[in-house]
C-alpha cells in the first residue's frame, strides 16, 4: 500500500479514535456550552439548548461522570461552570467536589431550557445560547461531536462553517472499502499502527474500574460471579463478554474515567477494542497480531460509519461488533476471505437492533453484539457463511455492508422517530 494512502488512513483513525469521558452526546452538549460561555465571558444567567432528535435521545438517560446524576441538565451546568472547550470530549475532566456542588446549586437557581430543534435534517446537531448582563453568545456543533460550525456574540457572527449536504462532502477523509481496510491493517509497518494499542490501555482500564464500584446494571460483574460462571463457565468467551460489558457498565454508570471512542461513540470504542484484546491475551497471540487485529477492528467500524453516519436508528454496537469479529477472525488465523465471511455472518444476525439512547442497559446490547462477534468468527473459520440466497446478504462484502447501512440510515428513520416519541412521552 502506498505511503500517502497509509498516511490518510492513519489521519482518519487519529480523528475518529479519541479519548472521551462519559457518553459522547451529553459531553458534546457540555462542550458546546463551555465554548458559548467562553465567548460570553462570564457565567450565564440563562442557557437555552436545542438538539436534534438523535442527540436528545442519546443524552436523556445516561449517567454523567463524577456526578451520580443522569441526563443533560447537570452536564450543561458543569459545561458552563467548569468545562473547557480545549479539552474536547474530555470537557469535564477538571470536575471536583467543589465544582460539582456549584453545578447542583446552579440548577436550583437557574432554568436551563432544553428543546428539540425543529426542521433540522442533521442527526447530530447542538445549539447552545448563553445570556448574561445583556449579552448573548451562541455556538452550534454539527455532523461530529466536536465540530463547531458557528459562533456568534450579540448577533455578530464570529465564525461560520456552513453545514455540507453529507458527511463525505464535509471532509477530505479517504473513502474506504473492506479490501483497503484489511490490506492496511495487514501491511502497514507496525510502528505506524502502534498508536492503536492505546485503545486497549484505556478501555481495559475502564473494565477494571467497574470492579471497584456498582455501575449501571453490573452486567460484567454478574457474568463473573459464581452463578454467572456456572452458566457461562470460565472461558475466553465469557471473559470477552464480561470485560466488554464491564467497561460499558462503568462508562454508562457515570464513572469519571476516559475511554477511547470510535466514530464519536465510547461504547463503539469499547466494543471494537475489548473483545479483541481479551481474545489476543488469552489465545497468547503476539503483540504484532494484537496491534493488527485492533487496527482491523477499529478501521472496519470507521468504514461502516462512513455510510451509516455518526448517529442513526441502528445501535452502534452492531457496527463495532462487526469490527471486533473481524479482529478476532484474524487472531484465529483467518485471511481476508474469512474476515469477509465474518462480516456477512454479523450482518445476517444483528441488522435491525435499534438504538434507544445511551443508558446503563447498553451493556446488554453490547453483550449481544460481542457474543455474536465470536460466533460469527468461529463459523467463518469453519468455512461457513450466510449466502446471497439468504436475506440482505450479497456475494460482495461491501454491498452487504451498504445494505446494512441503508437500512440503518434510511429505512429505519420511521423507527427512530417512533423511539424518540416513546422516550419523550413516558
Amino acid at each position: 500500500m502506498e505511503q500517502l494512502t497509509r498516511e490518510r488512513i492513519i489521519a482518519l483513525m487519529n480523528k475518529e479514535v479519541l479519548p472521551a469521558i462519559g457518553c459522547t452526546e451529553p459531553m458534546a452538549v457540555a462542550l458546546c456550552t463551555a465554548k458559548a460561555t467562553e465567548i460570553l465571558g462570564c457565567k450565564p444567567e440563562t442557557i437555552k439548548v436545542a438538539l436534534s432528535g438523535n442527540m436528545l435521545k442519546n443524552a436523556m438517560g445516561v449517567g454523567i461522570p463524577g456526578t451520580g446524576m443522569i441526563g443533560l441538565p447537570i452536564a450543561i451546568a458543569l459545561g458552563a461552570l467548569t468545562g473547557k472547550s480545549a479539552y474536547g470530549l474530555e470537557v469535564l475532566k477538571d470536575l471536583n467536589p467543589q465544582s460539582l456542588k456549584a453545578g447542583k446549586d446552579y440548577l436550583k437557581e437557574h432554568t436551563i431550557d432544553i428543546s428539540l430543534k425543529q426542521d433540522i435534517a442533521e442527526k447530530l446537531y447542538v445549539e447552545v445560547t448563553c445570556q448574561a448582563d445583556g449579552h448573548t453568545a451562541t455556538v452550534v456543533i454539527a455532523q461530529s461531536h466536536t465540530h463547531i460550525v458557528r459562533e456568534e456574540k450579540d448577533g455578530e457572527v464570529l465564525y461560520c462553517n456552513e453545514l455540507q449536504q453529507t458527511a463525505a462532502e464535509a471532509t477530505d477523509d479517504i473513502l474506504l472499502d473492506m479490501r483497503t481496510v484489511y490490506d492496511f491493517a495487514m501491511e502497514a509497518p507496525l510502528e505506524e499502527l502502534r498508536f492503536v494499542k492505546k485503545t486497549m490501555e484505556y478501555n481495559m482500564k475502564a473494565a477494571a474500574e467497574a470492579i471497584k464500584g456498582n455501575y449501571g446494571h453490573n452486567l460484567g460483574k454478574t457474568i463473573d460471579r459464581p452463578l454467572g460462571q456456572g452458566i457461562f463457565g470460565k472461558s475466553i468467551f465469557s471473559h470477552i463478554i464480561a470485560k466488554t460489558a464491564s467497561a460499558c457498565d462503568a462508562r454508562m454508570g457515570g464513572a469519571l474515567i476516559p475511554v477511547m471512542s470510535n466514530s464519536g461513540s465510547g461504547n463503539q470504542g469499547i466494543c471494537a477494542t475489548n473483545p479483541v484484546a481479551v481474545y489476543a491475551m488469552e489465545n497468547e497471540n503476539t503483540e504484532e497480531e494484537l496491534i493488527r487485529a485492533l487496527a482491523l477492528s477499529h478501521l472496519t467500524a470507521i468504514y461502516i460509519k462512513q455510510s451509516l453516519g455518526k448517529l442513526s436508528a441502528l445501535c452502534g454496537c452492531v457496527v463495532a461488533s462487526i469490527g471486533s469479529s473481524c479482529g478476532i477472525t484474524y487472531l484465529m488465523g483467518g485471511d481476508y476471505e474469512r474476515v469477509c465471511r465474518s462480516v456477512k455472518n454479523m450482518i445476517a444476525n444483528l441488522t435491525g437492533m435499534i438504538c434507544d439512547g445511551a443508558k446503563p442497559s447498553c451493556a446488554l446490547k453490547i453483550s449481544s453484539g460481542v457474543s455474536t462477534a465470536v460466533l460469527s468468527a468461529l463459523l467463518s473459520m469453519e468455512g461457513k457463511c450466510v449466502t446471497s440466497a439468504e436475506g440482505i446478504i450479497d456475494d460482495d462484502v461491501d454491498r452487504s455492508i451498504h445494505n446494512l447501512t441503508s437500512i440503518g440510515a434510511d429505512a429505519m428513520q420511521a423507527t427512530d422517530n417512533m423511539v424518540l416519541n416513546i422516550m419523550t412521552n413516558k
